[in-house]
């Protein structure tokens, strides 16, 4: 960061502790040159801005222009260095605060992120959603598998976790506003590289919308997919993960109950979710096609999915380990495949 102002200097270093950031200070514009191209972020004070501008600088990403100060000057400033930000103190603390935490992150990553929601009881969301995290994470993305369903069977038992040392939900109900993407991916157990966020066997069942916004938002700042699994319920907490989600799948099983049941979800759903789709889940004997499920539910079918006959008791004994050319598989790598996560474009 570089200013003249030492009163803008204070309130920006002030906001550089409160985000745990040490940052280079440079107090006049040849040290600003100087360093033009070494840090990550760089933060131009409102007095600098027009004498740099000048000097015509090299153009590059990751510049914000912060001031005390309203008024066009700043904002034709900011244009002329071609800054990608404009922050007015005190207003913008709170957003430039968590601008200068991004660059503890390794900056702002824009995750993917995959909402799963069963249609009914049993209707198999988990188990899917499982299999796009790991599937995921096996094509060389950065994956975050998080268990929203604190009265659901437990992710982390089909992964075989249970006992592993990490953070579970429980431990985060505290967590608001700002969360170290950096410190929550360490925190949480892992399969292979895969971190999961899960549930202890306490009597938590209740998740503050706060809690549950700020851990999803360090998720996506440290992950290129994230994957969240559902309840059907409606609170708060819930709603905000299918806010957050870029798509969201509904996975519904082809009978006509299973369908009914699902027909009341699409309404409340379409309301908070983006995008939603379905995913048909067809036994040996369906009743119903998935092309007639998705007739009936109005929904664009995502992919299918079919009985995968060994998995039920290799996840009873903690093994999830879905064949890539079994059914469970393929819908996962559909669903991959529909979110443009396809091995070549993995970083």
């Amino acid at each position: 960061m570089a200013t003249t102002d030492e009163v803008l200097l204070d309130d920006l270093l002030r906001l550089a502790a409160a985000a745990s950031v040490t940052p280079l200070v440079e107090h006049d514009l040849l040290g600003l040159r100087r360093n033009w191209h070494t840090g990550s972020l760089v933060v131009v004070g409102q007095d600098l801005a027009d004498p740099l501008a000048r000097t015509q600088p090299v153009r590059r990403s990751g510049v914000v222009v912060a001031g005390l100060a309203d008024g066009d000057d700043l904002y034709r400033c900011a244009f002329d260095i071609g800054a990608e930000s404009v922050f007015r103190l005190p207003t913008d603390e709170s957003a430039l605060g968590d601008k200068l935490a991004d660059t503890l992150d390794g900056g702002v990553r824009t995750a993917q992120t995959l909402a799963f929601v069963g249609g009914c009881g049993g209707a198999g969301a988990t188990t899917l959603a499982s299999a796009v995290a790991v599937f995921g994470n096996r094509r060389g993305f950065r994956t975050m598998l998080i268990d929203g369903d604190p009265l659901g069977g437990g992710i982390e038992l089909a992964l075989g976790i249970e006992h592993d040392v990490g953070d579970r939900w429980p431990k985060l109900l505290n967590a608001a506003g700002r969360v170290s993407a950096a410190a929550l991916r360490s925190a949480l157990p892992s399969v292979d590289g895969l971190a999961v966020l899960s549930w202890d066997q306490s009597d938590v069942t209740v998740l503050p919308p706060e809690t549950m916004s700020s851990v999803l938002g360090a998720a996506q700042r440290s992950s290129d997919l994230v994957v969240v699994d559902l309840p059907r319920r409606a609170d708060p907490a819930v709603e905000e993960g299918f806010v957050r989600a870029g798509v969201t799948v509904l996975v519904v099983p082809c009978d006509v109950r299973s369908v009914a049941a699902a027909k009341r979800l699409v309404g409340p759903l379409r309301e908070v979710a983006g995008d939603l789709r379905l995913v048909a889940r067809e036994p040996r004997a369906s009743a119903l096609s998935a092309a007639d499920v998705a007739d009936h539910l109005s929904l664009p079918l995502a992919t299918r999915v079919g009985h995968e006959r060994d998995l039920p008791a290799a996840m009873d004994q903690g093994r999830f380990d879905p064949r890539p050319r079994g059914p469970l598989g393929r819908a996962a790598s559909d669903l991959l495949d529909l979110l443009g996560l396809s091995t070549q474009a993995a970083a």
